[in-house]
């Protein structure tokens, strides 16, 4: 039986009991609905996980004893840095969420051009939060025991500018495929558009930066689609989906 996971933001500490915070306690109790005495792993996103059992449910606290811990991981040896161009609601949220399950180290949100989403002020601070949440959650459902970084969100003239790695940036209309290129030091750095693309001065502001425009077959992707695709290529290349690195895994 799959024991639950979940994230807590805060030190763990062998031989110790935790009292879980309003929105974890809720989660269990209400959630997951586990009782005194299951099992349940957390993890703090630093690194490995702690396993423990729940001393108390109740709608005063819920805690739990910490009893030992687990230095597993589930890392991607391919280090992947994603720019990701600002979309609207649902295809952004989708986009962050499936990026952490397929292993993305960092992500940054993108305002391009044609970006239709207004954020400034305390509005940005909310979607950043928002954001972050989806994270947290996806690591745990995936079994990740890192939290990938949410950095500020960033114009895209700044942040090419500051990339390192095999840097792509995604163009329908480019003649290059991702297999004509091989990544130095496990490092790619991958930049996603908005819903219209990028517009001529920002496929140029990219190239300066050296980054390569690449394309996904012959047929136009939805912003969140081509997000989703380019990650799970760039593992099948030069990460953890190839069959060259499950033999290694076996070995």
């Amino acid at each position: 039986m799959r024991i639950s996971r979940l994230y807590v933001p805060i030190s763990l500490t062998l031989n110790d009991t935790v009292k879980l915070d309003d929105d974890g306690g809720h989660y269990v109790r209400t959630v997951l609905r586990l009782k005194k005495d299951d099992n349940i792993i957390l993890f703090n996103g630093k690194g490995g996980e702690y396993i423990g059992v729940l001393s108390e449910v109740s709608r005063n606290a819920v805690q739990v004893e910490v009893n030992s811990f687990s230095d597993r991981t589930v890392e991607s040896p391919l280090k992947i840095t994603l720019g990701l161009g600002i979309s609207r609601g649902d295809r952004m949220d989708l986009a962050v969420q499936k990026a952490v399950e397929l292993g993305v180290t960092d992500i940054t949100p993108i305002l391009t051009d044609r970006c239709v989403v207004q954020l400034k002020g305390e509005k940005k601070q909310q979607r950043l939060h928002h954001w972050q949440k989806i994270m947290q959650h996806a690591a745990e459902q995936s079994s990740r025991t890192f939290i990938p970084e949410l950095t500020d969100i960033a114009t895209l003239q700044t942040w090419v500018e500051s990339q390192q790695g095999l840097k792509i940036f995604l163009d329908p209309y480019a003649e290059n495929v991702l297999t004509q290129y091989q990544p130095d030091n496990m490092q790619v750095t991958l930049l996603t558009g908005p819903e219209g693309g990028f517009t001529e001065q920002e496929r140029k502001a990219a190239r300066a930066a050296g980054f390569i425009p690449v394309r996904l077959g012959k047929r136009i992707l939805r912003t969140e689609t081509a997000a989703i695709g380019t990650l799970a290529a760039v593992q099948m290349l030069w990460g953890d989906f190839g069959p060259s690195n499950l033999e290694d895994q076996k070995k």
